[in-house]
């Protein structure tokens, strides 16, 4: 169970969006060659396919936040010492998580209306609800992923140290990552 948990910690954006991105390649594959060589087009694939393309693009942002990559100034960050980098991105993260909080109710109520309109896809014949889940669900995950940041954070104001596994998983690499 311990395993499995963190796998998902550790994996779950990134397998999440490389499967997406090998099933809507193996989709389209599959409807080019229905197209060009069978000479008979599939209804149902470019729908699927734009649906798949939204989890992935939602997932996109937790997987950005969990790994720290946001739209920040670098060379601002880059003048304070490790510390104050820390703090500055503990700022950044809250105020990420209070956009995300403001964004979690419109995000329902988007989820709710089309639950209740009962609408399904023209050609999938998916209810849209499985694809209007995408923005709920993920803004759900990237508030979690934002109070991950927020204890790595305070761990390296407290102990002034790089971020906990970070510096090893560095030199193992060669290269620094996050940011």
């Amino acid at each position: 169970m311990k395993k499995a948990l963190l796998w998902l910690n550790d994996s779950l954006e990134e397998f999440l969006m490389a499967a997406s991105l090998a099933l809507m390649t193996v989709i389209m594959g599959v409807q080019v060659f229905s197209r060009y060589v069978l000479g008979a087009s599939l209804s149902w694939s470019e729908e699927l396919t734009r649906y798949i393309f939204v989890w992935a693009g939602f997932l996109s942002v937790s997987y950005c936040t969990k790994k720290c990559v946001s739209i920040k100034i670098e060379q601002f960050v880059a003048m304070f010492p490790r510390r104050g980098k820390a703090v500055f991105k503990l700022v950044n993260h809250t105020f990420e998580l209070v956009f995300f909080f403001y964004l979690i109710p419109f995000a329902v109520k988007y989820l709710m209306a089309a639950i209740e309109s009962g609408q399904v896809s023209p050609a999938c014949h998916i209810p849209m609800y499985y694809v209007q889940a995408a923005p709920l669900a993920c803004f759900l995950l990237v508030a979690v992923r934002i109070v991950q940041r927020w204890y790595i954070e305070f761990q390296v104001i407290r102990t002034g140290k790089e971020e906990p596994g970070k510096s090893m998983a560095a030199e193992r690499n060669g290269t620094r990552e996050g940011g």
